[in-house]
């Protein structure tokens, strides 16, 4: 069986055409459908996210100009642009691949986590589907404990490569009981949205959603819990907050030095962190010369950012050594499942000739042929039949002069190679 992986991704294919050849959860039943309808597949998964489609298949032969039609068929897209921006892995780089994916190695975040969720959604889809037998089952379980390994092991996710990420992690390490903390965010854009969801994700229940126009603080304090306000509230509410997260569209500073001044003699000069996300910045830098103030901007994350990159980078290398082995334990397993295959392939064929000829010899009994030559009959044709395939090698192997395969079958068959 050959194993394949054709797929395009957020490095080799512009979002037109990613949307283009992107499944839905519908058309991804009615796909996994019509895949076992091409000549030779026998297992399949489809991996569809917002930036790639990818379709593993296992093959009796090799197929990736079919696929590649297929899958132009199945979206009504060029199958010449389509290979122009695709890729396809064979075997072991096909192995290697998806367990790179699945560590979130090939992520447009590298090390992003999410992308393992995906991929066992996809593995049970095509289960669900009859898509996977032994084979894609093996290889499948093995790439999540694989990917465990990978988040385990290695740091590759442990730090932020975000500045909404970091701007959460750095409060976290500020305050040591951060679910407790009392948390405004001025502005409602994705920037925002981002923090809400990792501050939820750190058990943060106090949030407060402070905008320009009250309808879209709304929109997003719905799905938090949030309180809601407008910016022309900060100057009366802003001292009850502990940790202030802003990123606006404001071409002017909304947060000046007296207004956070003010809010620290009301807290009687309880900390503040200030986080500003923001460019133009949101809060006047002079918020720093403050003494209970600690106020970060864009600027300083971003390096904490490209420091946690840098780490995530050579936790990647660490986590392709991983992987590289574990496609050496999978291939063995391949490897010796094929032999398991092959062994009873030939017993199965050495019983059946028995069987056949035990067959034939009673019924020569039966009709009264002499014992004697019915047994000399069966083992004289059993013989011949057990030793025909054997031969025939043995013979070619002369013939060709090939001395390595004389020594090997010599040595299976216990001759004096002599």
């Amino acid at each position: 069986m050959t194993l394949i992986a054709l797929g395009i991704n957020h490095k080799t294919a512009p979002v037109e055409l990613r949307e283009k050849v992107a499944f839905t959860p519908d058309s991804l039943v009615e796909a996994l459908s019509s895949l076992k309808g091409l000549n030779g597949v026998e297992e399949s998964v489809i991996v569809s996210t917002c930036n790639r489609t990818e379709v593993y298949v296992s093959s009796e032969s090799s197929c990736a100009d079919q696929l590649i039609e297929w899958l132009a068929a199945f979206h009504k897209v060029d199958a010449s642009q389509l290979s122009a921006n695709a890729y396809i892995y064979e075997q072991a780089a096909a192995i290697e691949h998806v367990m790179k994916v699945a560590s979130g190695l090939d992520s447009l975040v590298l090390g992003e986590p999410q992308i393992l969720g995906q991929i066992k959604q996809a593995y049970n889809n095509a289960k669900h589907s009859g898509m996977v037998n032994t084979q894609f089952d093996k290889l499948f379980q093995h790439t999540f404990a694989v990917a465990k390994r990978v988040r385990t092991e290695t740091e590759i996710g442990a730090n932020a490569v975000s500045v909404a990420f970091a701007a959460v992690q750095l409060a976290k390490h500020i305050f040591a009981r951060l679910p407790e903390r009392k948390v405004l965010l001025v502005g409602a854009g994705e920037t925002i949205e981002l923090v809400a969801q990792h501050l939820k994700e750190q058990g943060v229940q106090h949030l407060a959603v402070a905008n320009r126009t009250r309808a879209r603080a709304e929109t997003l304090a719905m799905t938090l819990g949030a309180e809601v306000m407008t910016l022309s509230q900060l100057p009366e509410t802003l001292h009850k907050f502990d940790i202030v997260i802003s990123s606006t569209a404001s071409q002017l500073p909304l947060i000046g030095k007296g207004m956070v001044e003010d809010a620290l003699k009301q807290r009687r000069n309880l900390p503040m962190f200030m986080v500003d996300l923001a460019v133009p910045r949101d809060i006047e830098a002079q918020v720093n010369e403050l003494g209970d103030a600690y106020l970060y901007t864009v600027d300083d994350l971003q390096h904490i950012v490209q420091q946690n990159m840098a780490s995530r980078e050579q936790a990647a290398e660490e986590a392709v050594k991983i992987i590289q082995q574990q496609v050496i334990s999978y291939l063995q397993w391949q490897q010796s499942r094929q032999t398991v295959d092959l062994v009873k392939q030939y017993r199965d064929r050495g019983n059946q000739q028995r069987q056949e000829l035990v067959d034939k010899a009673l019924k020569q009994l039966q009709e009264g042929k002499a014992a004697e030559s019915v047994v000399e009959e069966l083992a004289y044709k059993l013989t011949n039949s057990l030793l025909h395939a054997p031969t025939r090698a043995l013979r070619d192997a002369a013939t060709q002069v090939d001395q390595r395969t004389t020594h090997w079958l010599s040595r299976v068959f216990e001759l004096d190679n002599d």
